[in-house]
């Protein structure tokens, strides 16, 4: 395996290691806030409870039975399901009891009211009217008390679990900016390991490239000095070669001035012979000597011209090396500024997605905090509706029972009305 695939695989295994580590992070983070929302979970728990008991101690138990809420900590659906079914049929159970107890109520006063309308028969009309009178003032005055006492308790008990949901609310508010801040850190770290481990990749190409470069510009070198060292071994071998071309050549001449010799000494009278050899001799030694030169001259422009072409095809090759590295250098650095480009493009898709995640969550945490306290603003609401609705029809049934004795309905009767009401 080549180094330059090791470190790939280092860096990739570095990435993996990283991402396990901050995965493990956030888990560790996660459990910490779920203990804390268990812990304040219960503490509002303990906090009513303690509330209800002590509303439970100041009410008259023959009149109304304590309600109280009962949070728990919704650790999973089944569990939630479970305590919403105890507490649906904790307070049908209180509700039944306390409607017993208006029931009792309501049939000792009906029985009182006859006894006191049967106890003398000739008790004169307005008399009798005069005590159903008091008995819907001492009535009246009980339910002031009664709602008084109920609104106080309310409020009490609303505030407490206001001022507990505020508590939560806040909670859940730097729980999530806490873990915002640990996914932008985690998505820093993680993002600022990956340009380190590229810039690392980079500088390492850039080094292998420039390392390429100069093991091929030095075994240029080295193939020129080569050539540079043959170089007279081949230009003798060249000038071995004329020479073995300047005597084949003498030779042949030699050949030609024998053949033209004995032609001449042949036609020639014996008298010239002399003559004609001399002249004949004059003309070859003349003509070997231009051949000489001819040939010498062909070995000095060889010798120049073989110098020249090399130094030519040296110096082409190394302008053709240098345009080649040239061009693989401008193709690393384009490809390394893709991959940066790339990197970039997508950290910030990363960035721009955490945003759009962190956004929804807080959108969907402050809808889920306007409906709890839209929730306990509706609980009050309907708690104030149902205390003055459960007066309103005590009043109307004592009105239906004086109805019966003959005296009609006492509404037109100007009572007194306390200001709690």
């Amino acid at each position: 395996m080549s180094g330059y695939k090791r470190m790939q695989r280092q860096h990739q295994k570095q990435l993996i290691a990283l991402e396990n580590r901050l995965k493990a992070q956030m888990d560790e983070h996660k459990l910490r806030l779920q203990k804390d929302v268990e812990t304040q979970a219960n503490n509002t728990y303990i906090e009513l409870e303690r509330l209800a008991k002590k509303q439970a101690t100041q009410l008259d138990k023959e009149v109304c039975v304590g309600w109280y809420p009962v949070l728990v900590l919704k650790s999973s659906a089944a569990e939630e399901k479970r305590i919403q079914q105890q507490i649906m049929v904790q307070q049908k159970k209180e509700l039944t009891t306390f409607l017993d107890t208006q029931k009792k109520q309501y049939r000792l006063c009906r029985e009182q009211m006859k006894e006191e309308m049967n106890e003398d028969p000739d008790t004169p009309k307005e008399e009798k009217q005069e005590r159903l009178s008091r008995h819907k003032e001492t009535m009246q005055r009980s339910q002031a008390e009664e709602e008084a006492q109920l609104l106080n308790q309310q409020r009490l008990e609303l505030n407490k679990k206001k001022m507990q949901k505020e508590m939560e609310h806040a909670l859940m508010i730097r729980q999530d900016e806490s873990t915002q801040e640990l996914e932008q850190r985690h998505l820093e770290t993680l993002q600022r390991l990956r340009f380190e481990l590229m810039r690392h990749q980079h500088q390492t190409e850039l080094e292998n490239q420039e390392e390429y470069n100069t093991r091929r510009q030095r075994e240029l070198h080295r193939k020129h000095a080569l050539e540079r060292r043959q170089q007279p071994r081949n230009l003798k071998t060249l000038e071995m070669q004329i020479k073995k071309q300047f005597q084949d050549t003498c030779k042949v001449q030699n050949k030609q001035y024998k053949a033209l010799r004995n032609h001449q000494l042949e036609v020639s009278p014996k008298n010239d012979h002399k003559a004609i050899l001399k002249s004949l001799k004059e003309d070859q030694t003349r003509k070997l000597a231009q051949l000489a030169e001819q040939y010498e001259q062909s070995i000095n422009e060889m010798m120049a011209s073989q110098s020249l072409r090399l130094d030519e095809e040296q110096e082409a090759e190394c302008q053709a090396l240098r345009h080649q590295l040239h061009q693989e250098m401008e193709l690393l650095d384009a490809y390394q500024k893709k991959s940066r480009a790339q990197m970039e493009a997508q950290h910030e898709r990363e960035l721009q997605k955490l945003e759009q995640k962190a956004s929804l969550r807080r959108a969907h945490l402050e809808q889920k905090i306007e409906e709890e306290l839209a929730s306990l603003h509706k609980e009050r609401t309907e708690k104030i509706k149902n205390l003055f609705e459960r007066q309103e029809r005590e009043l109307e049934m004592f009105d239906l029972e004086s109805a019966r004795f003959g005296y009609g309905s006492l509404a037109s009767f100007d009572f007194p009305k306390d200001e709690a009401r």
